[in-house]
């Protein structure tokens, strides 16, 4: 077994689209209607895994948007330039909520998509 894919909840398909995609230069895997809904993958340059980009739908999901995983940090995003890849999150519409820490492991830094997720950006010590 593997993990293939994971959900991300966004409040519409096309602003996600463009920035995981225009903004942080992800690949569009799929894109299939299906009657109001749409199927819509994304993938890191590189990697497997996907993004399933769902759209909330009804009054819990979207209050979700406000605080998916309660509030923490769920999603974990590594560099190998952080200085550029936090640029570029920033640019796209990306907000850090620190200035990046050096821990034992390697650069981190918390910071919060448009859509409310909290990642972090992680350049690893090599």
């Amino acid at each position: 077994m593997r993990l293939a894919a994971f959900t991300v909840l966004v409040p519409d398909y096309d602003p996600a689209i463009a920035f995981f995609c225009e903004g942080l230069g992800f690949r569009l895997t799929e894109d299939v209607p299906q009657g109001p809904k749409r199927w819509v993958t994304v993938a890191p340059p590189g990697e497997n895994i996907r993004l399933v980009l769902a759209r909330a739908e009804g009054p819990a999901q979207r209050a979700a948007l406000a605080t998916p995983a309660g509030g923490r940090v769920w999603l974990f995003l590594q560099t190998d330039d952080f200085i550029a890849d936090a640029a570029r999150i920033t640019a796209a519409g990306g907000v850090f909520e620190e200035d990046p820490r050096h821990e034992p492991y390697g650069t981190v830094a918390v910071w919060r998509d448009p859509f409310g997720n909290r990642w972090d950006l992680i350049q690893p010590i090599s």
